[in-house]
């Protein structure tokens, strides 16, 4: 039996819940894409809204913008206006990936399949 409408928590309710009615993340963010690195800076405080706990904690690490979409089950346009609140709180930081004339060599053959991996999750 399905949920009452407007009482499912995975509608679009919820995503103008989570992100406070905004539809768009501010200037900070305005050049995220889905292979921008993500990596926090520092530690998730008391009262903090969920979903930037949640990102705070897997991004111990660098993690991709997909995959962080994909392990948070959130569209990519929520989860940019989530990554801007971080990103103008200095609690995360956003890395553009080493492009391939950077680096001097081919594509990241893993950094490829992390991001395929994570959009096929999406």
């Amino acid at each position: 039996m399905s949920a009452a409408r407007g009482t499912d928590p995975s509608g679009l309710e919820r995503f103008y819940v989570v992100t406070g009615g905004r539809s768009k993340p501010g200037d900070v963010a305005s050049t995220l894409d889905v292979a921008t690195l993500v990596l926090s800076r520092a530690a998730a405080s008391q009262g903090m809204q969920y979903e930037h706990e949640e990102i705070i904690r897997r991004c111990r690490e660098p993690l991709s913008v997909a995959e962080l979409g994909a392990h948070l089950h959130l569209p990519f346009n929520v989860l940019a206006v989530l990554l801007s609140d971080l990103l103008q709180a200095g609690r995360v930081e956003a890395r553009d990936p080493i492009s391939a004339h950077d680096a001097g060599r081919g594509p990241d053959l893993a950094l490829l399949e992390e991001v395929l991996s994570g959009l096929q999750r999406l």
